[in-house]
C-alpha cells in the first residue's frame, strides 16, 4: 500500500529512516507499520523517498521551543494524527485488514504518548520547582494531556516505556507521568536535551529517569549534609554576633547548601580518582568555605576580623574575602585530594581564567611525568554568583576554551550561586535570557537547576555533575537557586530596592531548619540530636575566638614551597644576574637539528628559504634577524630541559610572518614544530594560536605561570594596544599578586610596539601603564632593540631564580628588516653576541663618539633609536651620543654608570615616538632625576599630547616622525 501523510510526511519519512537505518530504535507501534504486516505476511510500505534521508538521532519526535515558526510536540502529534484519519478515509477499508487500522491506532496513540514523554525531557525544567522563594509553577499547558491528544480515560491504559529508564516495559499513562513529573518538574529541572553527543544524552538520561532524580541516603550521610549546613549557618551567625553591625563578609546565608553541596562533590570526584582540585569563586561566601572546606584555623580567620596587626599590611595585602589558600583533604576512602582556592579579586568572573591556567599547568606537569589520566586527575571547580556569570564577557571567553588544544581542561564543574538578584539589581534587567546560565547554551552542556533549600536534591545532582564530568570530559553546570539573608554586604539596605524579595526572605526559616524539620518528620534524627550539633560548632567558634582576643594571633607566613621551593621575589638588586651565554657550536649544533622536516613533509616553498639562509648566517657568523635570536633562546632553553608555551592570536607563523614556529605541509595540512626537535624531556614546546580573545587567554597564561614556574610561559597579543581588552588581568593581577597575595609569576609579554603610521590601535604597547603599576619591584618592563638583547633577557628569565612578569615591547617593522641590509644600523645581531654576551639593561653608544667631545645626549628605548642614529651618521655629527634604555624597571646603577663618562651640564634628552602623556617620559622624568640629580639637564623631545596614542594617516606620521627626529637634534622641551 501506498499512503499519503500529507504536510507531515517528512516527519513520518524521517521515522521510516531512522528504522531503515535500526528497525530496534523505533517504538514497536511504528515497526509493525513499517513491515506492513498483514495476516502474518510482510509487505514493506513504500513512503515518497526523499534525496538524500540524513541520519536521525533516536528521539526523532523531539519537541521545539516555542516561537521559532516549527510545531510544537503537541501539534506535530494533532498533525499526524489528522494525516492518519485523512489517509484511512481516502483508503477503502476494504483493502486494508482489521489488523492494519488497529496498527496504526495503536502508533498514532503510542506516538502520542511519545510525544508527551520528551516534552517533559524537554520543558520539564521550565515547571521545576527551583525556587525557595516561590510556590511550585502551575501545571502548563503544554504539558496538559488535552495538548497531545489524548484524554482522561487513556492515563490508566497500559502503554510500553520505550526507553524510560529503571522501569518496567509497560506502564499505565498515569505511572509514566508520574515519573516524568518526579524525575523532571519537582526540587531539579534539567537541561540536557541539547546535548550533541547521543552517548552523553543517553547516559545522562538513564541516570536521571533510573533515579527519579534523586538520592536514596542513609542515617550517615543525611547526618553528614545536616552538619555541613549546620557548620554553615553558625558560622554566619556566629561572626555576625561577635563583631559590629555592618562590618563585610558576605554572608552565604540563604545559600548554606553551598557548603554540603562542596563537600559531597570533593568526595565524590576523589571517589573518581581525582586528587587535586582548583577553585574558583567571588566573595560571597568565601569565608565560609575557607573555613568549613578548606579547613582554614578559624583563629586566623578571627585574626583577620580583629585587625590588629597594621604595621604587617602598611601599603599591601589584600580584605580577608579574596585570599586564597590550599589544603590536603583526607575523603572517606582515606585518599587525599589536594585544595587550592585560587586569590581572586572583586572583579568576580575574572578569576574564572586563571584557575583554568592554573589546572592545565598542573595537568601538563603531570603528563610529562607520564601520569595516566592527568587531564581527568586536577579538575577546575568554578562557583559563580547568577548576575556576573552572564554578565561578564570573560565568562564567554573562559568557557569558549572548554575544547580547545591549548586550553582544555578536561571539563569545569560550574556552581552557580543563584541569589536571583546582582546588587541591587533584579535578573529582568540584568540579563535577556530566562536563566543567568543560559550562556553556557554555546557549549551545550548538561545544567541542573536545583533548589538550595533541598540540600539532597543538591547532594544529588552534585554527584551528577562529577560523574558526568568524569565520564565525557566535558563542563557541567549547577544553577542552585537561593536568596541572600541579607543585602550585597552586611552594611547594605536590600529593602530599599527589593522590597517584596525580602519580605519573602524575613518570613523564611533558615535551611538549615528546613531540613531538620524534614529529618525530624522522616524519623532520622531528634531536635536533641540536631541541637547537639549546633552547640558543638558554637563551642568551637566561641573557644578560636576567645584565644584569639586574649592572646592575639601571630600571622601565619606562608612559605612558596613544592614546584616554587627554588625561587624568590622580592628585590632585583638582591638577586644576581646570571650567564645567559651558549657556546657557539651548540648553537650551530641547534640550528641544524630544527631545519631536519620529517620524511615526506612539504613546507611551504617560502619558509624553508627563510629557515636556511637564518642558519647559514649563524654559522658564517655574519648578522642575523629577530626571528633567529628568539628561535636560538627557545631551542636553547629547550635543549636545557626547559619546557616552552607561547601562546596568543597567531602566535605560530607570527603576526608579522617572521616566527614560523609551526610549519604546515602544503598537501596535508600537517602541521610540525621545528623546536619539537631538539626539546629534551620533559621539556615540550607549545605554540598555540589562541581565540580572539585578551583577557580570557592573558588569564589563562598568567595562571598557567603560577604552577610552572620553572617553564618559559609566554602571551603574546596581536598589536601590544589590543592588551587594553586583558587590563583587569594586567591591574588586578599581573602588577599585583605579589603585593596583595604573596603569589609570584614569571609570565612573558611580548607586546608588539612603534610608530609605523598604522593608526592608533597599531601603535602603542600603552608602556606607561606598566610604568605606572611600576613599584616594589613587582615587574620588568623592556623595549628591546636586538636579537641578542631577547635570546639574553628569554634565558635571563628563567635561570634567575627571581620570577617577576617580563613585559617586552616588541618590534614590528624591525622584524622585517632583512639582515643582509646595508648601513651600520640594522636591528640584527651575530652569534658572538649569543655565544660571549650578555643582557645589558643600558646599551651604550658604540659609535666612536668620544664623550669628552658629546655637546648632546640623547636617550631613547626601543626602534627609534635606528631612526636616530640614520639621522645622526646622515647629518655626519661627532658631538652627539645615542643612549638605549633597554630595561624601564627596574632601574638601577647602569644607567648612572652609562652616563658617567659625560661632561656635567651634557643637555640629556629622553626621545620618545609617543606623544608626551604616553610612553615613558613622566616615568623618566620621575625617576632619573633621582639617581643623576640635576648633573644633566633633563628635558623630553616625543609627540605633542594627545587623546589618541598615534595618527591614522601614513602622510602624517611620516612628517610628525621627521619633525620628532630634528628636534632631537635640534632642541628639546622641558
Amino acid at each position: 500500500m501506498q499512503l499519503d501523510f500529507g504536510i507531515n510526511a517528512g516527519l513520518v519519512e524521517e521515522l521510516y529512516a531512522q528504522y531503515l537505518e535500526n528497525p530496534e530504535s523505533v517504538d514497536p507501534g511504528w515497526r509493525a507499520f513499517f513491515e506492513g504486516k498483514n495476516g502474518g505476511a510482510s509487505a514493506p510500505v513504500r513512503l515518497p523517498a526523499p534525496a538524500a534521508l540524513p541520519a536521525v538521532q533516536p528521539h526523532v519526535l523531539r519537541p521545539v521551543e516555542p516561537g521559532n515558526g516549527k510545531k510544537t510536540n503537541g501539534e506535530a502529534t494533532k498533525t499526524l494524527e489528522a494525516a492518519f484519519a485523512r489517509t484511512l478515509s481516502e483508503h477503502p477499508t476494504s483493502t486494508e485488514s482489521p489488523r492494519d487500522l488497529q496498527v496504526l491506532a495503536q502508533a498514532a496513540l503510542k506516538a502520542r504518548v511519545y510525544a508527551l514523554v520528551n516534552a517533559y525531557r524537554v520543558r520539564g525544567h521550565l515547571f521545576a520547582h527551583v525556587d525557595p522563594l516561590n510556590l511550585p509553577p502551575a501545571t502548563p499547558p503544554e504539558l496538559d494531556l488535552t495538548n497531545f491528544g489524548l484524554v482522561v480515560e487513556d492515563l490508566d491504559k497500559p502503554f510500553p516505556t520505550t526507553d524510560l529508564a529503571g522501569v518496567p516495559p509497560v506502564l499505565t499513562l498515569r505511572e509514566i507521568i508520574r515519573r516524568l513529573e518526579e524525575t523532571y518538574c519537582r526540587q531539579i529541572g534539567v537541561e540536557f536535551t541539547f546535548i550533541e553527543e547521543p552517548e552523553a544524552r543517553q547516559w545522562l538520561q538513564q541516570q536521571m529517569e533510573s533515579t527519579r532524580n534523586r538520592l536514596t541516603l542513609d542515617r550517615q550521610k543525611q547526618l553528614r549534609i545536616l552538619t555541613k549546613l549546620s557548620d554553615a549557618e553558625i558560622f554566619e551567625q556566629f561572626i555576625h554576633k561577635s563583631y559590629e553591625a555592618g562590618t563585610k563578609r558576605f554572608s552565604l546565608e540563604g545559600a548554606e547548601s553551598l557548603i554540603p553541596l562542596l563537600d559531597l562533590l570533593i568526595e565524590r570526584a576523589g571517589s573518581h580518582e581525582v586528587d587535586e582540585i582548583v577553585v574558583g569563586m567571588a566573595h560571597r561566601g568565601r569565608l565560609n568555605v575557607l573555613a568549613n572546606i578548606m579547613d582554614k584555623s578559624l583563629r586566623e580567620i578571627f585574626a583577620a576580623f580583629e585587625d590588629k596587626d597594621a604595621e604587617r599590611h602598611l601599603g599591601s595585602g589584600d580584605v580577608k574575602y579574596h585570599l586564597g589558600y590550599s589544603t590536603d583533604r583526607t575523603l572517606e576512602n582515606g585518599k587525599n585530594v589536594h585544595l587550592t582556592l585560587t586569590f581572586n579579586p572583586s572583579h568576580l568572573e575574572f578569576v574564572n581564567p586563571v584557575v583554568q591556567g592554573r589546572v592545565r599547568a598542573k595537568q601538563d606537569r603531570r603528563l610529562a611525568d607520564s601520569t595516566p589520566d592527568a587531564r581527568r586527575r586536577v579538575m577546575p571547580l568554578l562557583i559563580h554568583g547568577d548576575a556576573a556569570f552572564i554578565g561578564q564577557g570573560v565568562v564567554a571567553e573562559t568557557l569558549n576554551m572548554m575544547h580547545l588544544p591549548g586550553y582544555t581542561t578536561g571539563g569545569t564543574v560550574h556552581v552557580i550561586v543563584n541569589n536571583q538578584v546582582g546588587f541591587t539589581t533584579d535578573p529582568m534587567e540584568g540579563r535577556s535570557t530566562r536563566y543567568a546560565s543560559d550562556i553556557t547554551r554555546m557549549l551545550k552542556v548538561p545544567v541542573f537547576h536545583v533548589n538550595g533549600e533541598d540540600p539532597e536534591a543538591v547532594a544529588h545532582v552534585a554527584q551528577l555533575a562529577i560523574d558526568y564530568r568524569t565520564r565525557f570530559g566535558s563542563d557541567v553546570v549547577i544553577d542552585m537557586y537561593c536568596y541572600r539573608r541579607y543585602g550585597h554586604n552586611e552594611g547594605d539596605e536590600p529593602r530599599y530596592t527589593q522590597p517584596r524579595m525580602y519580605a519573602a526572605i524575613d518570613k523564611k526559616p533558615t535551611v538549615r531548619q528546613v531540613y531538620v524539620r524534614r529529618l525530624m518528620e522522616l524519623g532520622q534524627v531528634t531536635e536533641e540530636k540536631a541541637e547537639e550539633i549546633v552547640v558543638r560548632r558554637r563551642e568551637a567558634l566561641a573557644a578560636a575566638l576567645d584565644e584569639v582576643k586574649q592572646k592575639g594571633f601571630a600571622p601565619v607566613l606562608y612559605s612558596m614551597g613544592g614546584v616554587w621551593s627554588h625561587y624568590r621575589g622580592g628585590a632585583d638588586a638582591a638577586t644576581p644576574d646570571v650567564p645567559t651565554s651558549v657556546p657557539a657550536e651548540k648553537l650551530i649544533a641547534l640550528s641544524e637539528k630544527v631545519l631536519e622536516l620529517p620524511e615526506g613533509f612539504k613546507a611551504h616553498p617560502k619558509v624553508l628559504p627563510t629557515l636556511k639562509l637564518r642558519h647559514e648566517r649563524l654559522v658564517s657568523g655574519e648578522p642575523f634577524d629577530w626571528g633567529t635570536g628568539e628561535m636560538l633562546a627557545y631551542a636553547s632553553l629547550l635543549a636545557e630541559k626547559t619546557p616552552v608555551r607561547i601562546s596568543g592570536q597567531d602566535v605560530q607563523r607570527g603576526t608579522f610572518s617572521h616566527r614560523h614556529a609551526v610549519l604546515r605541509d602544503v598537501e596535508t595540512g600537517a602541521s610540525y614544530a621545528p623546536l619539537s626537535r631538539v626539546a629534551e624531556a620533559p621539556a615540550r614546546f607549545d605554540a598555540y594560536n589562541s581565540p580572539l580573545s585578551e583577557a580570557g587567554v592573558l588569564g589563562f597564561d598568567f595562571g598557567y605561570s603560577l604552577d610552572f614556574p620553572d617553564g618559559l610561559v609566554i602571551w603574546e597579543a596581536q598589536f601590544g594596544d589590543f592588551l587594553n581588552g586583558a587590563q583587569v588581568i594586567v591591574d588586578q593581577f599581573l602588577t599585583s599578586s605579589e603585593d596583595k597575595w604573596h603569589r609570584l609569576s614569571g609570565l612573558v609579554l611580548f607586546l608588539p610596539h612603534g610608530y609605523e603610521g598604522q593608526g592608533p590601535e597599531h601603535s602603542s604597547a600603552r608602556v606607561e601603564r606598566f610604568l605606572q603599576n611600576s613599584a616594589e619591584d613587582n615587574i620588568q618592563v623592556c623595549n628591546l632593540t636586538t636579537p641578542a638583547q631577547l635570546f639574553h633577557a628569554l634565558r635571563r628569565q628563567v635561570h634567575r631564580p627571581w620570577r617577576k612578569p617580563l613585559i617586552i615591547a616588541t618590534p614590528k617593522s624591525l622584524l622585517r628588516v632583512p639582515a643582509t641590509s646595508k648601513g651600520p644600523h640594522r636591528p640584527v645581531s651575530t652569534i658572538k653576541d649569543l655565544s660571549e654576551g650578555k643582557f645589558q639593561r643600558v646599551l651604550p653608544d658604540t659609535s666612536g663618539v668620544d664623550p669628552a667631545d658629546v655637546k648632546r645626549i640623547l636617550l631613547c628605548s626601543g626602534k627609534v633609536y635606528y631612526d636616530l642614529a640614520i639621522a645622526r651618521e646622515t647629518r655626519g655629527l661627532k658631538d652627539v651620543a645615542i643612549l638605549r634604555l633597554e630595561q624601564l624597571f627596574p632601574l638601577n646603577d647602569e644607567i648612572v654608570n652609562a652616563l658617567a663618562p659625560y661632561k656635567d651640564g651634557t643637555p640629556l634628552v629622553w626621545v620618545q615616538e609617543e606623544p608626551r602623556n604616553y610612553g615613558s617620559w613622566y616615568y623618566i622624568l620621575a625617576v632619573l632625576q633621582q639617581r643623576i640629580g640635576d648633573r644633566l639637564p633633563l628635558t623630553c623631545v616625543s609627540r605633542a599630547p594627545s587623546a589618541s596614542p598615534a595618527t591614522g594617516s601614513r602622510a602624517s606620521h611620516l612628517l610628525e616622525q621627521k619633525m620628532l627626529v630634528d628636534a632631537a637634534f635640534v632642541g628639546g622641551t622641558r
